[in-house]
């Protein structure tokens, strides 16, 4: 918790106390008279003191979003780029905040495949699991529990709809480059009602080409390349309708959703002509797209929005990307805020997966800026509002095993105080939902 989290705490609890005053102060008063033989009214509770009978514990619908990678410097980084050092991101103007570990069952360092299997199911499992125990035993996820309850569901994504966040919400796989059996999973098992994201090679058999062509000129590689064929038309036969950009996806009617808008992923990464943040369809405007169509069940729903720009471009080092895509996921957290605001019914929560690029920020310093070939130097960036400046020092090009913040609202909230393991996230959820 930072330091400013802990004041807001102090300050809450302290009004709590005050506000319970009267409260005590009646109830002293009634024993003292009951005891002495007379007849007293029930005290008066004062107005501005909420009852539980009036505090909402149990959501209707949850919102889930996890950046990619995004660290607590990374959260910090996005920070002082956005609002400065005393502006506050969406995603941390929230009243809830917790520590979470990310370890997998067999390794310290997790990837995002056993971290999002851990938050789904509620079991740790090998890096490159989805949806699976350590023994390769497929295990229920929270999503697929929401929809035999009733509920709709949905994934976002900036990466490919198949990748591994999304996949081990919604599939049952040994390991997770296995994204054309996941599609399908998502389609005839799982039955996600709202799909969108990149991907669109995993839909298609090598040699048809979808709407966003092979072996574009940003990057020769992608190409179709799917293994159970053409996963696009037989979403088609399930009742999906299938949009393949911006204006397709604003035009598209309430009801199963299917959104591929690019090859792989939404952006450029790991490649020779450069790394770009680009998505022709931004993440707060899929998010937008995502809670108008599944807020039409009258049973909830259960939405997970993922930012994979955060860790790609961490994993290339690259602060300027990364700061950008983790701007565009606090963008989508406001469109979620908003609508919780509307919807006092929905529980928002923010959280990453993992730490990616084992980042430190620093300020200007000549001699560590010198390019000494002990640590990767990246900046200088503008602190927002300042003439300041701070630089960002990469320690790794992988993971790393740090806790990752979460910060929630919404009823429930207050369960993800703490530090705790990320399969406590699906326990918790799980409870809250009253899904078992």
């Amino acid at each position: 918790m930072t330091s400013k989290s802990f004041k807001k705490a102090v300050i809450a609890a302290s009004a709590t106390a005050v506000l319970s005053l009267p409260l005590f102060m009646g109830s002293l008063h009634t024993t003292t008279a009951l005891a002495a033989g007379a007849k007293v009214a029930p005290a008066k509770v004062p107005a501005n003191v909420a009852t539980p009978a009036k505090q909402m514990t149990t959501p209707k619908n949850v919102v889930l979003f996890i950046g990619d990678g995004m660290g607590e410097a990374s959260r910090n980084a996005i920070r002082y780029a956005t609002v400065g050092k005393n502006g506050t991101l969406e995603m941390d103007n929230m009243p809830i905040t917790g520590l979470v570990r990310t370890s997998s069952s067999d390794h310290l360092v997790t990837d995002s495949a056993a971290a999002a299997t851990a938050i789904a199911t509620g079991v740790k499992s090998y890096n490159g699991a989805i949806g699976v125990d350590p023994n390769k035993k497929p295990v229920t996820t929270i999503m697929e529990l929401a929809k035999k309850a009733g509920m709709s569901t949905g994934v976002v994504t900036t990466s490919q709809v198949t990748d591994a966040t999304g996949a081990a919400f919604g599939a049952h796989v040994e390991n997770r480059s296995a994204q054309s059996d996941i599609a399908k999973q998502y389609i005839e098992n799982s039955k996600i009602d709202v799909l969108l994201g990149g991907g669109e090679d995993f839909w298609y058999p090598k040699g048809t080409a979808g709407a966003h062509p092979d072996t574009p000129a940003e990057d020769p590689t992608e190409a179709s390349k799917g293994t159970q064929g053409n996963l696009v038309d037989r979403a088609k036969q399930l009742g999906y309708n299938y949009v393949t950009n911006g204006t397709e996806l604003k035009a598209a009617k309430n009801g199963k959703l299917l959104g591929l808008f690019a090859n792989e992923e939404m952006f450029q990464a790991h490649n020779e002509v450069g790394n770009q943040y680009n998505p022709i369809v931004s993440l707060p405007d899929m998010t937008t797209k995502a809670l108008d169509v599944l807020s039409q069940n009258k049973k909830g729903f259960f939405l997970l929005v993922e930012e994979e720009g955060t860790d790609e471009m961490a994993h290339d080092n690259n602060a300027e990307l990364t700061i950008k895509a983790g701007q565009q996921l606090d963008k989508a957290v406001k469109v979620a805020k908003d609508y919780a605001k509307k919807h006092p019914d929905t529980l928002v929560l923010v959280t990453a997966d993992h730490e990616t690029g084992g980042m430190v920020i620093e300020g200007p310093d000549d001699e560590d800026e010198s390019g000494d070939g002990m640590s990767k130097e990246d900046g200088p960036f503008t602190v927002a509002g300042s003439e300041e400046q701070f630089y960002i020092d990469w320690t790794t090009e992988g993971h790393s095993a740090v806790d990752v913040a979460l910060t929630a609202m919404g009823p429930g909230s207050q369960q993800f105080a703490g530090n705790y393991q990320n399969t406590a996230i699906h326990d918790k959820l799980v409870k809250l939902l009253k899904l078992k």
